[in-house]
């Protein structure tokens, strides 16, 4: 039914254009667009318009993480990844798929069946065994900053450097992965993860500093509150706020940009392209 993409697997260290990496969250609850993809057909439908759109990547989400939500545990979270997943590696056989979870017991599964990215919010602080995991597949491994949890994370974030304490953060975890073996790595400032509206600018101002770990760089800024928040709006008016910080993000570094629109994000990343 579906044209197959034309996506290779493989490492995410080494490339010379930014890239995109399209969310499909098939959750009940998250903020944006939760309850449009649960479905396989759905789902596979999605994936196919964002790979056609310019999308290298494909995130798979099955647990929500914005502020307040609870940890779903991995046997729930598996109960309603497997049927999508499972549907979409048969669909898309040469499709990058990433899949956006802190369980190590998820990241097996996932990895056995072909998965080649493993998205943790947490950067193994949620689970002790990830890191191992992660390393035993050859898998790439995102690793994301969070202060606190996403129950609690936006209740009083704080710091006195938040970009000097980061760094300090990465450069910590970075040596803990590859001490475990993980050879292909991607950094995530965790932009409206633990930190305020204040914190978030502070961070994106300041992107190139992150340049100091050779690593590619994600962020995740799509429709987030940062941006519809201080405009007045709401996720769904958010897009065009979404590419002037997109535009922002890529003139200071961020190598990969994790979306909802990948049509939006593909003319940023070629118009500031012809800047440079």
């Amino acid at each position: 039914m579906f044209e197959k993409s034309i996506q290779i697997k493989g490492a995410l260290q080494h490339f010379d254009t930014p890239k995109i990496m399209g969310i499909l969250n098939i959750t009940p609850d998250s903020f944006y667009d939760g309850g449009q993809f649960q479905e396989p057909l759905a789902a596979a439908q999605q994936v196919e318009k964002m790979l056609q759109e310019g999308a290298a990547y494909i995130d798979i989400g099955a647990m929500s993480s914005r502020p307040g939500s609870d940890i779903l545990n991995p046997d729930e979270e598996l109960k309603r990844l497997l049927p999508v997943l499972d549907y979409l590696l048969k669909q898309f056989p040469t499709a990058c798929f990433s899949v956006d979870t802190l369980h190590s017991k998820v990241a097996e599964v996932v990895l056995a069946k072909g998965v080649t990215l493993i998205n943790d919010i947490s950067a193994g602080q949620a689970d002790p065994n990830m890191m191992a995991v992660v390393s035993r597949y050859k898998a790439t491994y995102v690793m994301m900053h969070m202060q606190g949890l996403p129950q609690n994370m936006q209740d009083h974030p704080s710091y006195e450097n938040p970009v000097q304490e980061l760094l300090h953060f990465f450069s910590g975890k970075i040596e803990q992965a590859k001490e475990a073996g993980i050879d292909n790595i991607i950094i995530d400032p965790g932009f409206g993860f633990g930190k305020t509206i204040a914190h978030n600018y502070e961070i994106l101002k300041q992107l190139k500093a992150f340049q100091t770990f050779n690593l590619p760089l994600l962020v995740g800024i799509s429709r987030k509150s940062m941006i519809y928040k201080p405009l007045g709006l709401s996720p769904e008016e958010a897009l065009n706020g979404t590419s002037v910080l997109h535009t922002k993000a890529l003139l200071e570094g961020a190598q990969i940009l994790r979306v909802h629109d990948v049509k939006a994000a593909k003319e940023c990343i070629d118009l500031v392209a012809l800047m440079q």
